[in-house]
């Protein structure tokens, strides 16, 4: 990827779900190895947005490129394959298999197998408590550690961009911040970044930008280099859909 080549535009995405359109023709831009974050009310279109990149469901209008090549022809399936991979929400995981067992089955793309002992070797050292815990099923580990091991599937899918659905819901402030640490980790490796969460600090102190999502649309863009704090950005949002 070129210092002047975006990792994803979209460009007036319009999907939804049944006959309604969630999204209202989105336009977002994530540009090389940047972390960008979307905050919102839930229900207004922005796990629906991951949602419509990765081809979980239909792009009905728009357009959507990753590293300057357009999506519009590809399945879920060759989307991974590309090596943009969504860590979706509420850790799908299959809950008998083992973790180490689930990370190695992770690489099944060609790209990602052949990269699959170096990615597992960072994932372990990135997360020490899935190396303590490799023999364990999934279903015996705690919210935060499904988190994790989530997380460690999509990196051991070798990707060239992550979009994370909020990855800290329902964690407990401690372990917020060791996925905050993880997260950030990963993201000074120049690893683009679309983070969906609800929790604004966290946000803040991950994301170079972000936008804010209303009822399918982004109503504002925020610079975090700008100096906005927790307080405006709440202010702009509940009280100020004026500055579309």
């Amino acid at each position: 990827m070129s210092d002047a080549e975006n990792a994803l535009d979209v460009v007036e995405l319009r999907a939804g779900y049944d006959a309604y359109d969630v999204l209202q023709g989105i336009s977002i831009h994530v540009g090389p190895g940047e972390r960008v974050g979307l905050f919102g009310p839930n229900g207004h279109g922005k796990t629906t947005l991951l949602n419509a990149i990765s081809k979980i469901i239909p792009q009905r209008r728009g357009e959507v490129r990753f590293l300057g090549e357009p999506l519009g022809g590809l399945s879920a399936k060759q989307i991974v394959e590309r090596g943009l991979i969504h860590v979706a929400q509420a850790n799908h995981l299959f809950p008998d298999m083992e973790i180490l067992e689930t990370l190695e089955l992770a690489a099944y793309t060609r790209r990602a197998h052949s990269q699959r002992a170096k990615n597992l070797d960072y994932v372990l050292k990135l997360f020490p408590r899935l190396a303590e815990r490799r023999r364990q099923q999934c279903k015996t580990l705690s919210g935060g550690e499904r988190q994790m091991l989530s997380i460690g599937v999509g990196l051991m899918c070798a990707p060239r961009m992550l979009m994370l659905d909020e990855p800290t819901l329902g964690l407990s402030p401690k372990l917020k911040d060791e996925l905050a640490a993880a997260i950030d980790e990963i993201s000074s490796q120049r690893m683009p970044l679309l983070l969906v969460e609800q929790d604004i600090t966290f946000v803040l102190s991950l994301v170079d930008r972000m936008y804010l999502v209303d009822h399918g649309e982004i109503i504002r863009e925020i610079d975090r280099r700008s100096g906005v704090d927790h307080d405006e950005i709440m202010d702009m949002y509940f009280g100020g859909h004026e500055a579309r």
